[in-house]
């Protein structure tokens, strides 16, 4: 370090230098500061974090709905639901009055029902055992007539396709753990089973439905506009990556040990789509040859913490423009009618919407420029709000594309919905021990979350596939 007897022997030019380094010295300081400041301040709000990891000290939710806009509760024209009285109860149970009247004791003509009230309960659990007998017959020729056990009767002791399909259903669907579900099993229906027993019916369920949910993956991808997003799961002490792909009525995961393009290969389906695929901007989505449309609910995040965080007023101004957009998107469909983008009015309003697009970013560039090359290696850092707006800029188009094509969401919720009940399968279980059984998982619920989406029963359509015919929807 420079003391001060030396500082004086410096010539003008070496002290010129010094402070220029010194200078550039404490920028480097002043930026790491104030990137381990943004760390802390980083949640579920304002970045793509997921809410798992806000801990305790979770942000108070903010909607995106106009005040107004709509009133709170149910919604002029909704039916609603509540407990009815059945027309059809399956017990009757008299309650009579006595046979002498208690007032004056004579004998009482007749009674009739004043009043009924219904109690829903659920019948006595109990699991049943049905015995085949094979018959058999001699002739007198010596000829053997043996009779065949029904399909699926294999073993001299087995569980039926009912059992199974409640082990996977409360396993795979709903996340219980393998020995809460063997537990459980005994609980509800007095039937005790081992943990290998639920994990084999998860296997051969998976089996089952191999080929439903390839055509489940394959209708997905022939479709207009389908939802992308991808998570990390552990499977056999190794971080691999959960794919999903989505409509409104199909849902495929597939897991594979890399992310990007390699995965993409692998599982064979995202090279084939045509259409519309909405995703939240990672590159590899990028060099699919199809258009794109790019998740808001992202861009708005990201520019809540620009404005709270950072006290970037544009930011403020890009998020009322987007969250207008997408209410007039939305008002272009309240009547449950595809909105008619063609309309001289509708364009008019989009292309003065894009001029404010413009004008934003414009006025963003102006008050956050782009780092120069300093000449080393590789592209200089740029900041969060720098990166966002170069983001904004290059794939604007696919940032609009909810408010010029048929059927592209403002978000990629769709596909983020997805990706939760694995999550809580993970956490419940902390990992998948082996790939078979992640694969598994994938394939089982694909089958369950599309037989709910096209409002089928789960448990029902689990039993189908026990017995050798799984439920066939519509996967186009």
């Amino acid at each position: 370090m420079q003391t001060p007897s030396s500082l004086n022997q410096l010539s003008h030019a070496e002290k010129d230098a010094l402070i220029l380094m010194l200078q550039e010295q404490i920028k480097a300081l002043q930026e790491a500061v104030m990137q381990l400041q943004t760390q802390g301040k980083l949640n579920s709000r304002n970045s793509s974090k997921p809410p798992s990891s806000d801990g305790l000290n979770k942000p108070a939710p903010k909607s995106l709905r106009v005040a107004g806009d709509k009133p709170t509760g149910g919604q002029k024209g909704h039916t609603g639901s509540t407990l009815r009285q059945a027309t059809q109860p399956d017990k009757i149970v008299v309650h009579g009055v006595p046979e002498h009247c208690q007032a004056c004791h004579q004998e009482l003509p007749f009674a009739y029902v004043s009043e009924t009230r219904q109690v829903f309960d659920l019948p006595v659990l109990q699991f049943e055992v049905t015995e085949h007998h094979a018959m058999q017959a001699i002739c007198r020729c010596g000829h053997v007539h043996t009779a065949e056990f029904p399909a699926g009767v294999n073993a001299a002791v087995q569980y039926g396709p009912r059992a199974q399909a409640a082990m996977v259903h409360l396993n795979q669907n709903h996340a219980v753990s393998v020995q809460r579900t063997a537990a459980l099993m005994k609980d509800f229906f007095g039937l005790p089973v081992s943990q290998a027993t639920v994990l084999k019916a998860a296997m051969t369920s998976a089996g089952i439905l191999q080929p439903t949910v390839d055509a489940i993956g394959q209708g997905a991808v022939n479709a207009d506009v389908l939802h992308a997003d991808e998570t990390g799961l552990r499977v056999a002490k190794t971080l691999h990556w959960l794919h999903v792909l989505a409509t409104d009525t199909l849902t495929w995961m597939g897991c594979h040990p890399k992310r990007g393009g390699e995965a993409f290969d692998a599982l064979a389906l995202l090279q084939q789509f045509k259409g519309v695929l909405v995703h939240d901007g990672w590159l590899p989505y990028k060099a699919l040859q199809c258009q794109h449309a790019l998740c808001n609910a992202h861009h708005l995040r990201e520019l809540t913490y620009l404005l709270e965080e950072q006290g970037q007023a544009w930011a403020g101004d890009m998020i009322e423009l987007l969250t207008h957009a997408s209410h007039l998107d939305n008002l272009q469909c309240a009547d449950g009618q595809s909105p008619n983008y063609n309309t001289k009015q509708y364009q008019c309003e989009v292309r003065d919407l894009r001029d404010l697009y413009e004008a934003i970013l414009a006025q963003a560039q102006t008050e956050n420029p782009v780092v120069p090359s300093t000449g080393k290696r590789g592209r200089p850092k740029q900041s969060k709000a720098t990166n966002l707006i170069g983001r904004l800029r290059d794939y604007r188009d696919d940032v609009w594309r909810f408010m010029t094509q048929p059927g592209v969401p403002f978000t990629n919720n769709l596909a983020e919905q997805t990706v939760r009940m694995p999550k809580v399968k993970q956490k419940v279980s902390g990992c998948f021990r082996t790939l078979s059984g992640a694969q598994a998982y994938c394939v089982i619920r694909s089958y369950c979350a599309t037989m709910h989406k096209q409002g089928g029963n789960v448990f029902d359509s689990l039993v189908a596939a026990f017995k050798g015919v799984p439920t066939q929807h519509s996967f186009r």
